[in-house]
């Protein structure tokens, strides 16, 4: 497990979560633990390194 924080994309806190690097290609969806809004976490990892991290807000 790996251990990563960004700004949500909606209330712009800063917010951590764990990812889980045994898993290449991840998308799901979280709450913000600040507002609650739900956000679009996409993410890969090459071996256990993480390459590429999104945490996108959903268009109602």
């Amino acid at each position: 497990m790996l251990e990563h924080s960004f700004s949500c994309p909606y209330c712009w806190q800063n917010v951590s979560m764990l990812l889980d690097s045994s898993i290449s290609n991840q998308n799901y969806i979280e709450d913000c633990e600040v507002c609650c809004n739900p956000i679009q976490v996409s993410l890969k990892f090459n071996n256990t390194q993480l390459i590429d991290f999104q945490a996108n807000s959903i268009e109602q």
